[in-house]
């Protein structure tokens, strides 16, 4: 049974699709689910994808495949937009109105609770520390959106007095017209400009999740990125500011102003950081701190952050697959105190700033620095450090073979870049990283 407030979204959703023309836009995981829902709401359904769409839910549904494939959003009332098709600048002024998503929807329709996390990295970590420390003290909510799980696919179940977690990326926000009653916007760095014609437009896509945010909705957001114009309230959080309302000290956590002494598994200042913002997103949903102190300690953090494969051969190796830019790989070194000395890096070149990294390296104490195609070979000729031992990696598979032979202590494989070209996503090639450490 539904909940009195979830008839109320779904009935939305049901007037808003019946008796129009509803184009799915990229048959993926959130296109599989847009169907399901569609088929019940009486409209006219067709499917857009670069790829021949084979599923058997979709027999009998009329499809748009190949080069030409966006050609199909003239014809169309409402364009249902999977994150994954990258639009650019291709969409004419007359479509872009018409052009909506399972987040835009969700936001818009849905009258339970939101909470909606964006950010360029940490997304996922603070996502599923606030779902931890609701759960933990029995509030009820549930965690999706760019964790895996589409954010339409509890239309039909959810309670009323649920409290959603969502994690936002930016393809999910790009077409929103709502935001989230509190929006965490964790920072912002150069990423998946492949997707966008320019930082701008990324920039924008981020800033969503306040965008139409009313009064008395909360925006917690790096203090380096505060909006010059917000009707919410704004709760600042930072790294280096310690004026900022939720900051980080050392390896100490402050939030309005009182200590926060935590206890947890993650590594790094920067998990501290976003510890405190999970634990301020939940607070405004009636956790107390004391239970969040104590339920942090049981949080074993994300598969592909940080992850320990294992010490071998007096070595230990560590998992970082899900880091692709600049920034994430400085503070998986820095996590670890001085004691990584041997790092892999690259992939997928997008055309980012490597600035950051390669200055990092060069003045480090790292002593290997195992470079992976193609965005570590391009970065090669700017490695000068006096410490750094160069070494240009065919394959993951040639970066692990070198990295045993070379390593003391720690070897840390976070790439840096994206994984498509070489793997399907960040996880498989996490996977195959575990693989060949364990071989011997």
């Amino acid at each position: 049974m539904k909940g009195e407030k979830m008839n109320v979204f779904y009935d939305r959703l049901k007037e808003f699709f019946t008796g129009k023309k509803v184009l799915i836009l990229g048959f993926g995981r959130e296109g599989k689910v847009t169907l399901g829902l569609l088929k019940q709401f009486g409209c006219d359904i067709a499917i857009a994808d670069m790829n021949p769409v084979t599923d058997t839910d979709a027999q009998g549904i009329p499809q748009f495949t190949g080069e030409n494939y966006l050609d199909a959003m003239r014809d169309y009332d409402i364009i249902m937009k999977a994150p994954g098709v990258v639009l650019l600048d291709k969409v004419p002024a007359d479509v872009r109105p018409r052009i909506t998503s399972q987040t835009d929807l969700l936001l818009r329709y849905c009258p339970n609770r939101i909470i909606g996390i964006t950010g360029t990295k940490g997304k996922s970590t603070t996502s599923s520390l606030i779902y931890h420390f609701l759960s933990h003290a029995g509030v009820p909510s549930i965690l999706i959106g760019n964790i895996g799980v589409p954010p339409l696919s509890c239309a039909e179940t959810l309670s009323g007095d649920t409290v959603i977690v969502c994690e936002m990326s930016c393809h999910q926000l790009e077409y929103v017209q709502a935001s989230p009653d509190i929006a965490v916007y964790l920072n912002l760095f150069e990423e998946h400009l492949d997707h966008y014609t320019g930082f701008a437009a990324y920039k924008a896509a981020k800033e969503n999740i306040y965008r139409f945010q009313k009064p008395g909705d909360t925006l917690i957001v790096n203090s380096a990125l505060i909006p010059e114009c917000v009707t919410s309230r704004v709760v600042t959080a930072s790294l280096d500011d310690n004026t900022a309302d939720i900051h980080v000290t050392g390896m100490s956590l402050t939030i309005g102003g009182a200590p926060v002494p935590v206890k947890t598994k993650l590594l790094g200042r920067h998990n501290l950081y976003n510890i405190g913002i999970a634990m301020y997103a939940a607070h405004l949903c009636g956790v107390g701190y004391t239970d969040m102190q104590r339920s942090v300690e049981s949080f074993d953090g994300l598969r592909h952050r940080l992850e320990d494969v294992g010490t071998f051969d007096g070595v230990r190796y560590i998992n970082d697959s899900i880091s692709t830019c600049p920034s994430t790989a400085v503070a998986g070194v820095r996590a670890f105190g001085g004691a990584v000395d041997t790092i892999i890096v690259g992939g997928m070149d997008r055309g980012i700033d490597y600035t950051e990294l390669v200055d990092f390296l060069n003045g480090s104490d790292i002593t290997n620095v195992i470079l992976l195609p193609d965005s570590g070979h391009k970065i090669e000729p700017r490695l000068n450090g006096s410490k750094l031992s160069i070494y240009h990696a065919a394959d993951l598979a040639d970066a692990v073979s070198r990295a045993k032979a070379v390593t003391k202590r720690i070897c840390l494989f976070s790439p840096a870049a994206a994984s498509y070209g070489f793997y399907k996503n960040f996880e498989e090639r996490g996977e195959h990283f575990a693989k060949l450490v364990k071989m011997s």
